[in-house]
């Protein structure tokens, strides 16, 4: 007679599994984007954030505190760095995403979240002059057009007069801010993860209070916005708080622990593909002929940008 492996056994065999972890990290964060979708009409964008983040740190913050007490010195030292990781890394990038869903689809979200990509690379060769090869240049030019042609909507000459989807363009913007948050890290103090996530958490926090008291209807209302809350939106908020911003963010850092970052970092790119995914199945929305030539172009522009990388590293 055959027993099945106890539990603790299981969960270890999975922790040594580093591309099912790696699929399951991407697919939460991309279930992000169905998730702030889902939220419209149940829950505000300010008080998700809010709830997403103090979960987040209240939720790691008692495994956490050795590492803390190890890590306090260098966090004390460079405390504005972990408050700035938290501020756009985490809030600016999710504010915008979030906001950006009472104006455009779940689908132009997953798909134009690959404009990071571009503007790591962009930034990269204006602020450090990293080198670009002719191959992985022409896999950025054919990425953004892909991305230009999802913001407009499969009409590009939108894009001379500006009229492009406002929400579209929020989530271009958050690109952009998750894009130098990424550039950042390279200024990363030497911590323990869980050290990382509960100090960014906390800078996170910060921010999404201060937006919630300028671009929200102000921290006095804060009170009766929570009290509002429906119970999908406390659903949604408590998927946001356990599996995007704690889960992932633990089997990402195994993931690379596993096979390094330069291999784990092309999963990232699942994440627009989770996300349209998740979009078309959960939110019932439909693909439009102008998402699947741009998926193709960001596709083919992707894996031309990378393989030209990787062949010259």
């Amino acid at each position: 007679m055959t027993t099945s492996p106890a539990p603790a056994q299981s969960s270890l065999a999975l922790m040594d599994r580093p591309y099912l972890i790696l699929v399951l990290t991407t697919l939460f964060w991309g279930g992000n984007v169905v998730a702030g979708k889902l939220a419209v009409g149940h829950i505000d964008a300010h008080s998700l954030m809010i709830l997403r983040w103090t979960g987040a740190l209240l939720l790691v913050l008692p495994f956490a505190i050795g590492p803390l007490k190890r890590d306090w010195p260098v966090i004390r030292a460079k405390w504005w760095l972990y408050l700035f990781y938290g501020a756009v890394g985490f809030a600016t990038f999710n504010v915008l995403v979030y906001v950006a869903a009472y104006y455009t689809s779940g689908v132009n979200t997953s798909l134009e979240q690959v404009a990071v990509n571009i503007f790591v690379i962009i930034l990269n060769f204006a602020l450090f002059r990293t080198r670009v090869s002719s191959l992985q240049l022409l896999g950025v030019l054919v990425t953004i057009l892909g991305v230009a042609i999802i913001a407009t909507h499969g009409d590009l000459s939108r894009i001379l007069t500006l009229e492009v989807n406002f929400g579209d363009l929020l989530v271009i913007l958050a690109c952009f801010a998750y894009a130098i948050y990424s550039i950042a890290l390279r200024w990363r103090p030497q911590t323990h993860w869980m050290s990382f996530l509960a100090a960014t958490c906390t800078g996170a926090i910060i921010a999404s209070l201060a937006y919630q008291g300028t671009l929200g209807n102000g921290t006095a209302n804060l009170p009766a916005n929570l009290a509002a809350i429906d119970m999908q939106g406390w659903m949604i908020a408590a998927y946001t708080v356990i599996f995007p911003s704690v889960i992932s963010q633990m089997l990402y850092v195994r993931g690379v622990e596993l096979i390094g970052s330069n291999r784990a970092s092309l999963f990232v790119n699942l994440i627009p593909l989770f996300g349209t995914v998740g979009s078309v199945i959960v939110l019932g929305e439909a693909l439009q002929p102008f998402h699947l030539v741009a998926a193709i172009m960001v596709a083919a522009g992707i894996v031309l940008a990378e393989w030209s990388a990787r062949r010259a590293a």
